[in-house]
């Protein structure tokens, strides 16, 4: 049984719900940007207080995670996110309007680090070519992993994507990008000697 997320950020929601007004929940008409995979919350807590012109998505497949994203964004006291707990796809599809979206962000999916699961990966040519529907010209994606072979992976396939410029050219990918929060997972991995992968493109 789900432990009850009670906080007023949370929106719960079923598969047979209206899509939701973005402008009303939020009060306002800011741009929505959207973060696949909020983890505990760390990184659009940052993100979230650092562009407070931005209304914030924050998905999250695990209930404990929504739980703690929650927590920690009521502690700080930000109204411009909302939290749910959805599958990626079904979640877009159902309830974010075309053209709509200012940024993307999917922060160290899961790697599915195995040769023969390589293909279960969230981030790929099919995967941004269906975002690429939902964002507004002038949008940005970003990407970040502390996986090598997936950062790898994503910065030479991005180079080919239609529709996107890249916003780190002549590189394909960097291991800092300023201005971009470091969540406590990714520090854990720095404090390793892991870098992370950040690959960052812009909607045509």
């Amino acid at each position: 049984m789900l432990i009850p997320n009670t906080s007023p950020l949370f929106l719960p929601r079923e598969d047979d719900d209206p899509a939701p007004q973005w402008d009303i929940l939020f009060g306002n008409d800011h741009p929505l940007a959207l973060e696949i995979g909020c983890g505990v919350g760390d990184f659009i807590a940052q993100m979230a207080a650092l562009h407070p012109d931005l209304n914030f998505i924050a998905l999250d497949f695990y209930n404990k995670g929504c739980i703690k994203t929650c927590k920690r964004l009521d502690k700080v006291g930000l109204t411009n996110v909302r939290v749910l707990r959805a599958e990626a796809r079904s979640f877009i599809e159902a309830c974010i309007p075309p053209e709509s979206l200012q940024a993307v962000i999917i922060n160290c999916p899961d790697p599915w680090p195995k040769l023969r699961h390589r293909k279960r990966r969230l981030v790929n040519t099919e995967f941004i070519a269906y975002l690429s529907g939902f964002m507004k010209p002038g949008a940005d994606v970003y990407f970040a992993t502390d996986f090598e072979d997936y950062g790898l992976d994503v910065a030479a396939f991005m180079v080919d994507q239609p529709g996107f410029v890249n916003q780190l050219a002549p590189d394909t990918y960097r291991h800092t990008l300023p201005g971009y929060p470091v969540s406590k997972y990714m520090r854990r991995f720095l404090e390793l000697g892991q870098p992370i992968y950040y690959v960052h493109y812009r909607k045509l």
